[in-house]
């Protein structure tokens, strides 16, 4: 699983690490080679930590230490396979040494097991799309029908990642998933990850290098991304409903802000307003107001349904340009309703919360 290897094993710097003891046996009958190692990776450098003979029947015993609770690989021939090691660890290994890629028994650590199988998985599906590419770059005339296949095997794959995922939860397993996580279209899936094996392995070297690397990660989306939880909100200066009087948002600075863009034409943000409305008033008192931002054309239907809908707040304010409005493209508005809270101290929380997920953090930030 050399491919695996070079992808799970991100740079690792242990020699600052406390020592832990560990013993490593098992059997690996028709052995490749008679020597027998347990190593980490640095970069894409190996270094080995603990070295002993594989016996004719295939036995083999390290008693010993390694630098620091981590991941390791066991090292036999060309073959390496996948471990955790923890103080005190007793792990045994089992298998053919002329297949190893296909039968690894490992006992005593679960965790090393069931990273072991779903990297398995990982390679296969590597291993089908290598393939199918190659078949593309031969005969480009194949590409539907490939990407019709896969497409299919894709989905398999998807389930079985959700599966491995969902099954260890908070574990260093879910190591093995790191790098099938599309990050650009799924960060909350990183992180969720990445918060678990915090949790649970964060004495590891490897899981502090990855922790850096998310905060990094992190820090760049959040300047990529003006909406970002916890980025300052664009401040704007907009026509209250007189016409003449502006205001801005940071004038309600201090207080938890929803920002509703919303219009008196659609549908889905009047049958919302009363949900509004409601937090509103029970809110109001402890901290927390509405800034609602439409979308209007016409300033009297705007006004009326400010009226019809009872939406009692002062902060309303407008353009009325309609999808030209100068503050909805600020905020890269491009269907409504679309609401972005905000706390005490200017602060984005979330985006696009409603119904039931917008009382939930309003009640963690306020109180029930």
């Amino acid at each position: 699983m050399k491919y695996l290897n070079l992808l799970i094993f991100i740079g690792m710097s242990i020699g600052s690490f406390a020592q832990i003891s560990v013993k490593v046996s098992g059997n690996i009958f028709n052995p490749p080679a008679d020597k027998i190692y347990i190593s980490h990776y640095v970069g894409q450098k190996i270094v080995d930590d603990l070295t002993t003979t594989i016996k004719k029947d295939g036995n083999f015993e390290f008693t010993g230490k390694v630098e620091a609770p981590d991941y390791y690989i066991l090292r036999v021939g060309t073959t390496n396979i996948n471990i955790i090691l923890r103080d005190n660890s007793d792990v045994k290994i089992y298998g053919d040494g002329k297949n190893l890629n296909s039968f690894v028994n490992i006992v005593n650590s679960e965790e090393s097991s069931n990273m072991y199988k779903f990297l398995k998985i990982v390679e296969d599906w590597k291993q089908l799309t290598d393939s199918a590419n190659n078949v593309i770059k031969a005969n480009p005339a194949k590409q539907p029908e490939i990407a019709n296949k896969m497409q299919a095997a894709q989905q398999t794959f998807l389930t079985q990642q959700r599966t491995f995922v969902a099954g260890n939860q908070n574990s260093p397993a879910l190591i093995a998933a790191i790098n099938t996580i599309d990050v650009q279209n799924d960060f909350a899936g990183f992180e969720s990850i990445v918060t678990q094996l915090t949790s649970s392995f964060g004495e590891s070297p490897t899981i502090k290098s990855l922790q850096e690397s998310y905060e990094t990660m992190k820090q760049q989306r959040q300047a990529n991304d003006i909406l970002a939880p916890g980025n300052v909100a664009p401040d704007f200066e907009e026509l209250m409903v007189d016409g003449k009087t502006m205001m801005k948002l940071s004038d309600l600075r201090g207080k938890v802000v929803l920002l509703d863009f919303w219009a008196s034409w659609c549908g889905p943000c009047r049958r919302d307003n009363p949900h509004v409305v409601g937090l509103y008033e029970k809110y109001k008192d402890r901290g927390f107001t509405v800034m609602s931002v439409s979308l209007d054309k016409n300033k009297d239907n705007w006004i009326a349904a400010i009226e019809k809908d009872n939406l009692t707040w002062p902060n309303h304010v407008s353009d009325l340009q309609q999808w030209s409005s100068r503050v909805g493209r600020m905020y890269g508005v491009s269907s409504i309703p679309f609401t972005v809270l905000i706390d005490k101290e200017g602060k984005i929380v979330q985006t696009k919360l409603r119904g039931e997920a917008l009382t939930a953090e309003l009640e963690r930030l306020l109180g029930k």
